[in-house]
This record gives structure tokens, sequence and C-alpha cells, in this order.
């Protein structure tokens, strides 16, 4: 059975209504959505960093008790723990103050295992900060060696706007080791000034990869792919709590609907068919829909068990064909 490996940050999310605190969870982008698919029957791993602290062992617990693998985390010795403020608005969506202590950051791990067809999921600043970038790209060049199918989320904050002339390079390569791209309008418009999803495929993505997911909040998801595939997904009305996990939570319902119709990366460089998008992105939508009903960042284990039900016959399935 395929597995999913993310590398990404850990924060504690403190979150504020009304400029009051009303809750607080373990979170980052590539966290939240490996914690959905651990509930899911996914087996997860996460290659990430922490601080040496309450909040730091916390989060490697919560990993854990979700069924994640946390062994490839690496805790600084002399830091605390990132945090990040999210400050929901009245339709729920938050605008985000983070707060870091690592002076000294050098990730230092050792490489999970990874077979043909194995998920990696990656992005965020993570993913583009010179400081641990040669670590982060050998990894992914190695995962891409082994066969893996490389899921990049842009997730580029404004906050880090000033930096993208010196992040654009890093940002190509990941484009170039990329087998699926996501980014959202905002992550557009803050990185290239547009916001044409036609005009974004042409000339930035397509070069580098034809499968190309476009989203943009409550408006419909656009995906580009193989043989001109251009359609569009209309978002389902729901009545959220909160929409930090929105996001996240569409990435790993994506990759759960990798995982549960079978995709292997050769079928996706044969590029799939409009009836396999049109499965995959609706298990994005229901896993961010699912994410939008709770202040958590993640879907709730009862939505959790349902999907690993489905998983499992197919572990089943794959057992029951396997020579003995």
């Amino acid at each position: 059975m395929q597995k999913v490996i993310g590398i990404g940050e850990t924060v504690l999310d403190i979150i504020f209504r009304n400029d009051q605190p009303i809750h607080a969870v373990p979170g980052g982008s590539t966290f939240n959505a490996l914690i959905s698919l651990s509930r899911a029957g996914a087996q997860t791993s996460l290659i990430s960093e922490t601080g040496n602290d309450r909040v730091g062992r916390n989060i490697i617990q919560f990993l854990r008790d979700n069924g994640c693998n946390a062994d490839c985390v690496n805790v600084y010795p002399d830091s605390k723990s990132p945090l990040s403020l999210a400050f929901l608005n009245e339709q729920n969506d938050a605008e985000y103050i983070f707060y870091k202590d690592h002076p000294h950051d050098r990730l230092d791990f050792v490489y999970p295992d990874i077979q043909p067809d194995d998920l990696i999921l990656f992005g965020s600043y993570y993913a583009l900060n010179p400081v641990i970038r040669p670590q982060v790209k050998a990894f992914l060049e190695y995962a891409h060696q082994r066969g893996a199918i490389l899921y990049y989320d842009i997730n580029f904050r404004a906050s880090h706007q000033h930096e993208v002339i010196k992040l654009t390079a890093n940002l190509l390569e990941n484009f170039e080791l990329a087998d699926i791209v996501r980014g959202s309008a905002e992550d557009f418009e803050t990185l290239f000034k547009k916001t044409d999803p036609d005009v974004i495929y042409r000339s930035q993505i397509s070069f580098y990869t034809k499968k190309f997911i476009y989203t943009q909040a409550a408006q419909p998801i656009e995906l580009r792919a193989d043989g001109g595939l251009r359609k569009q997904y209309p978002i389902p009305p729901i009545e959220t709590v909160s929409t930090i996990g929105a996001g996240d939570n569409f990435n790993a319902g994506f990759l759960y609907g990798l995982l549960v119709n079978g995709i292997t990366r050769q079928q996706i460089e044969q590029g799939l068919t409009e009836q396999q998008w049109d499965n995959i992105i609706q298990s994005g939508l229901e896993f961010s829909a699912e994410a939008c009903r709770s202040l958590y960042n993640y879907v709730s284990p009862e939505f959790g068990a349902k999907r690993k039900q489905e998983l499992e016959r197919l572990k089943d399935l794959e057992n029951t064909e396997s020579p003995e």
C-alpha cells in the first residue's frame, strides 16, 4: 500500500475571535494534512522540526496519538517551538501572525523508506527557505528518483513577498520536481501579480508539469491537465466555523483520492482521465468541507473512520490479488 510522507513546519495555532483567544491546536500546513490522512487510515510520516519544550513534546505526541510516524521530527535542544496566531474575521477566514525562535535552523533527519508510487507532500515557505533548502531539495530529488509522486502546495504567504526574487530559483526547482502543483489565487498574485489561471498555467506551470490545480477560496477550483483538459469544480456552500485548515485538508483529500483510486506515478505521467480527476478532486472538496466545520485544523475522527474503511477494503483487495 502506498505511503504518504510530508515535509513541512510544525506550529502551535492559537485561534482568536474578536481579538480574544478561543482555541489552541497543533498545526502546520503539511502537519494538518497528515493528521487528516492518518485519521483516514493512510500510513503517514512527517519530516519536520520543533523546539525542545512543552509545545514541541505535545506536537510529537499528537502525531503519534493519531498514527503518524514522528521519527523524522528534529527537536532543537535550545529553541522554542513556533507559534501561529490566527485571527478569525466575520466570515471565519484567518489573518496570521507567526512567531519563530529557530536562530540556527539545520534540518537533520534520516530519510524514511520511500517506495515507488509513495506520495510526497511539500510546500509553504518551508519548501523555499534558503537556510534548510539543501536538505529539502536533496530529499525531494531522492524521492523523485525513488519513483514517488510529488505534490507541491505553493501556499506562499504575503508576509514573505519581500523575498520573492531571492526565492524564485527555489520555487522553479520545486515546479520542476513536482508531478502535481496546487496554488491559490493569493499565491500567484503575491508571486507573479497574476490572477488568470490560464495565463498562470501557460506562463508559469505548464513548462514544468501539465497537472495544475488553482484554488480561489469559495470560487470554483480550476483544473488544467494533460490533453488540454480544462475544468471547473464549484465549491459547495457550507456553514463554516473556521477556514484555517481548508486548503491543507483539500491536499489531504486529494492525496486520499490518489490512494483510494490506486493512482500510480506512471498513470500520472501518462495523463489521468477526466473521471479520475473528478473523483480525486471531489475527495479533496469533501475533506476540506469537513475541516471547515470545526475549530480544529483536520477532519474529525468520525469522518476519518469512515474513510479508513474504504482504504481497508482496498488493502484487503490488494492482499487477495497478491500472489502467495
